[in-house]
């Protein structure tokens, strides 16, 4: 008999775990029953399917990042796949295609350092290589340096295109903006009536206080915040109480006069402007004046009253207040043209000028107001026609506040509707939470405006009452503290221009600034 020799038995493979990563950059299609994140697992667990035999066994954790960039790394499930093989729990990712991993090719480079470290493979179904062979890691770097390449055109398409639809005056998108919706129907910009009156009157509260902080505080005390909308997935977005940033922000934007920004470039917009130019100009060089702050208080050691008012006609530049110290304790104080002292001065006529003089003329122009009645007339008319804006600014608050009330109200209605008794902890509770707040501060504004309207209402402007006012200015003049007669030449005066060629100074004034004044004096003596 002949004895056969038992067949060896073949080694078992060993198994290699695999884990699939998915992902897709926006989340169009994400609340389908089947989406893109779907088919990429479907296809990877076909593909790890058919090398079972090689002992390929599929991890059932899950790490689908959707609407998340391939340009960066900062992806959550990218994040936990990477914390698990750092723990040895994946031998191989499998992918539906190299981008979906990564579309950066340093950031790819990262990964595949990582995953050489760890003796991690990587396989893409939908292209034939793999990691685990020098030909595989060589037709990966092709096509990531393709992946990339294709980002960074699509990147510059969608650069061009948004400089091409700004540079036509068409809203290409962002966040929204105060005072204006976006049209549903198309991505234009319209007027919010509400919204543009609130707008208005915080360009006109900053042109009267001259202060950030201030409009600030006058702001937090009506209750006004930053733009509120709701996104399509009916999040609410916005509503914030303003910030130093977020005012200047509102304040230099110049989709307000009608224009669209683009870098350094400014277009015609197809939208309506909702500030006028006067008052934009007005604001912006007032800004100029006053910095980035917006007017925060500076020292003024030696009481300039021109200080940030005064300008050199022949080289368009301000003057800044100085002072030289002669016989140890004598001070002569002077303006200098700010252009002088940076170029030279032989580039200017009249580099400097005494302080005393230039000051002693601009107080005696303002003396003259109250004895010219021609000018009292003026102020009165500017007087009454400021009181007429300001009714109709309130008229159209308190329009506002009445519909934001209906609204907020109807919205409580129907959230109380819906809400149970087991509902304590839900969402629709903080819903509710934030619109009885919302309706008590509306509420609260809607007394004050009714409040400032009766007054406006009740009291006149009388021509007579205000050049007596105006009389008053010499002995209150001479009782002021230095820092007080800055303050009502600063109310008083929009600039001052002195042409040192031709020996001329010019003052323009504020134009509801002698009102303003006026108004200051006599709640003065009606407090005394």
């Amino acid at each position: 008999m002949t004895r056969t020799k038992p067949r060896a038995t073949a080694p078992a493979k060993p198994t290699v775990r695999c884990a699939i990563y998915t992902r897709k950059s926006t989340e169009d299609g994400l609340q389908q029953e089947f989406n893109s994140l779907d088919a990429q697992r479907d296809a990877g667990e076909n593909y790890i399917r058919s090398q079972e035999g090689e002992g390929w066994q599929l991890i059932p954790d899950q790490y689908d990042d959707g609407g998340f960039t391939g340009g960066n790394m900062d992806r959550p499930a990218l994040k936990r796949l990477m914390a698990d093989i750092d723990t040895g729990k994946v031998d191989c990712v499998v992918v539906y295609k190299v981008d979906r991993l990564s579309r950066s090719l340093l950031d790819f480079s990262k990964l595949l350092e990582t995953f050489e470290k760890r003796r991690v493979s990587f396989v893409s179904v939908t292209q034939q290589f793999n990691t685990a062979n020098s030909m595989g890691r060589l037709m990966l770097n092709v096509l990531l340096s393709f992946a990339q390449f294709e980002r960074e055109i699509i990147s510059e398409r969608t650069r061009d295109k948004i400089a091409a639809t700004r540079r036509k005056g068409k809203w290409s998108g962002g966040m929204p903006l105060l005072g204006y919706d976006v049209d549903p129907k198309g991505s234009k910009l319209t007027v919010n009536d509400d919204e543009a009156t609130r707008v208005r009157t915080v360009f006109e509260l900053y042109l009267e206080h001259q202060s950030l902080m201030a409009v600030i505080q006058e702001l937090d005390a009506r209750g006004w915040c930053n733009k509120r909308w709701t996104t399509r997935k009916g999040i609410e977005r916005g509503g914030k109480p303003f910030t130093k940033k977020s005012l200047h922000k509102l304040l230099t934007n110049v989709t307000y006069v009608g224009k669209l920004r683009y870098k350094d470039e400014v277009h015609d917009g197809e939208h309506a402007a909702i500030i006028a130019d006067d008052v934009w100009e007005r604001a912006q060089a007032l800004l100029r004046r006053n910095g980035r702050s917006g007017g925060a208080e500076v020292r003024n050691k030696f009481g300039a009253l021109l200080k940030g008012l005064l300008r050199c006609v022949a080289c368009d530049s301000a003057m800044s207040p100085t002072h030289a110290t002669k016989d140890g304790n004598k001070r002569y104080r002077y303006y200098v043209c700010c252009h002088a002292q940076q170029r030279g001065w032989q580039n200017c006529p009249s580099p400097s000028i005494p302080a005393m003089e230039i000051e002693r003329f601009v107080v005696d122009q303002i003396r003259a107001i109250g004895r010219d009645p021609e000018m009292v007339r003026e102020t009165v008319v500017q007087a009454r026609q400021q009181a007429e804006s300001e009714l109709a600014a309130l008229e159209a608050e308190r329009a506002g506040l009445d519909r934001e009330l209906a609204r907020w109200n109807a919205d409580v209605r129907d959230v109380v509707a819906h809400v149970g008794p087991s509902d304590a902890d839900s969402p629709a509770v903080a819903r509710l939470a934030d619109l009885q707040e919302r309706i008590r501060g509306a509420e609260r504004r809607a007394t004050e405006v009714r409040e400032q309207i009766h007054a406006i209402s009740a009291k006149s402007v009388d021509q007579h009452e205000v050049a007596a006012v105006l009389a008053r200015f010499d002995p209150v003049w001479n009782s002021l503290t230095p820092r007080e007669q800055a303050r009502v030449v600063e109310l008083l005066v929009e600039r001052v221009d002195y042409d040192g060629a031709r020996g001329k100074v010019a003052v323009t004034f504020h134009p509801n600034g002698i009102r303003e004044f006026g108004k200051q004096f006599a709640d003065a003596e009606d407090a005394a």
